[in-house]
């Protein structure tokens, strides 16, 4: 069973930066896509950004696309959401997930209901 645990979250003014990171324990991490997500109160949650299990394909919201970039190191078992230019629509619960069922496929997924395992979340405040 593969567990998240998010970090980095807090307040920024707008315009700022925060970097997520998303640490995982179990070994299938390094194999699944994984995906960021967020919630904002009295939203439903969101897809924000979702790289493959190597790396090489990445695809994010148009909300976010050239502001926001997900990476991951497999072998620190990580995938990081790095944040720029933020803006007080920004302000929600960024949660990390995971999809175990395209182990080693070249695929991203933006569908929350295709995630297997999620993390708690970290909050992320943007000030204006």
């Amino acid at each position: 069973q593969v567990q998240l645990v998010e970090s980095g979250g807090g307040l920024v003014q707008d315009g700022g930066s925060l970097r997520l990171s998303c640490a995982a324990s179990g070994r299938s991490f390094s194999r699944s896509v994984m995906g960021w997500f967020r919630q904002a109160p009295g939203k439903e949650r969101e897809f924000v950004a979702t790289i493959s299990w190597s790396g090489g394909a990445t695809y994010y919201a148009e909300s976010v696309k050239g502001r926001f970039t997900i990476s991951r190191d497999n072998a620190k078992n990580t995938v990081y959401l790095q944040m720029n230019s933020l803006k007080p629509e920004d302000t929600a619960v960024y949660y990390c997930a995971g999809d175990q069922a395209r182990q080693y496929t070249e695929v991203v997924v933006t569908s929350s209901d295709e995630y297997d395992y999620w993390g708690q979340g970290t909050q992320v405040t943007v000030s204006s």
